[in-house]
């Protein structure tokens, strides 16, 4: 296969590159000659594509989530007016998903656990863009699920304790794995794992539920 030489190709290898080195040691253990040197570019290329490290890094936790939102979307093809239990288990599902990939973006869910642990400035930007959408996204979906006078703090604390029990087989898959060998995290487990937090989070929105909606 011959060399990609081009300007575009640079640069994407370069994101490419950058995404598996910071994910596996972080955005202040990483340094800008090892990303070229697996993207074999010139030390210079970052400069020139990105301006510096901070810039890159920044860049590359936007593309890793464009990349992945358009591989798993929230919605997986339903409606708005599909029910909300429905809706509810997509958005589960797709993010499990996302951060349990093991394609080309793998690297993905370990960057964001990077970046949860040593925030950088480049997560206010995240948030504002693409994870505070989703965020609402999740909430709407919650409050269709429950009375109109649950409050807003009340569905807020639902819908991120939705995220919570997604984000903890996550980070705690070392320790679940020890606990439990024969939790493997295959795409079969993945989907066993949506399956159970939706019913567990419905069965807590049971009692928020209005007379009317089957939860």
């Amino acid at each position: 296969m011959p060399e990609l030489t081009s300007s575009a190709d640079t640069r994407q290898r370069l994101l490419e590159a950058a995404g598996e080195v910071f994910a596996e040691q972080g955005f202040r253990s990483t340094t800008v000659r090892e990303i070229c040197q697996r993207a074999k570019a010139n030390i210079a290329a970052v400069n020139y594509h990105f301006g510096d490290k901070e810039r890159l890094y920044a860049e590359v936790l936007r593309y890793a989530h464009r990349c992945a939102m358009e591989k798993y979307p929230p919605e997986q093809g339903l409606a708005d007016t599909a029910p909300a239990a429905e809706r509810l288990e997509a958005f589960i599902r797709s993010f499990l998903l996302r951060i349990f990939d093991v394609g080309s973006l793998a690297w993905h869910g370990k960057l964001i656990a990077h970046e949860m642990i040593e925030p950088t400035q480049a997560l206010d930007a995240l948030v504002e863009t693409d994870i505070r959408p989703r965020a609402i996204q999740l909430t709407a979906i919650v409050r269709a699920l429950v009375r109109p006078e649950v409050s807003e703090a009340q569905v807020y604390l639902c819908a991120m304790s939705i995220v919570g029990q997604c984000m903890f087989y996550h980070h705690a898959r070392p320790l679940i794995t020890r606990l439990n060998p024969a939790q493997r995290f295959t795409p079969a487990d993945v989907e066993a794992l949506a399956q159970h937090i939706t019913q567990f989070s419905l069965s807590a929105l049971r009692h928020l539920a209005t007379p009317e909606e089957d939860v």
